[in-house]
């Protein structure tokens, strides 16, 4: 089996140079607009999501703190059955 490349077959123009024509005929860079900056053009629903993302209400610090010093400490309590049990109603949900 030969493995060296006999390929007279040359690339897309645009897919490996990252060139495209844009619809005036002239070219551009890929997703570059014309004043160098790159266009990125989002749905209005992409815009509510990303407005939506803010990050501060991700993880509570104080609870995470609470959680590492009962560790620490000895004292945190596992529930098995109450673990049981969420985990199945999250299946069932899924399962919906």
């Amino acid at each position: 089996m030969k493995i060296n490349s006999t390929s007279t077959n040359h690339p897309v123009n645009g897919v490996a140079g990252g060139v495209r024509p844009d619809a005036a005929g002239g070219t551009q860079g890929a997703g570059q607009a014309s004043a160098g900056k790159p266009a990125v053009d989002l749905s209005p629903a992409a815009r509510h999501l990303a407005g939506l993302q803010d990050g501060s209400q991700d993880i509570q610090a104080e609870r995470v703190q609470e959680i590492r010093d009962a560790i620490a400490s000895g004292e945190l309590r596992m529930d098995p059955e109450r673990i049981a049990g969420g985990l199945l109603v999250s299946v069932r949900d899924l399962l919906k």
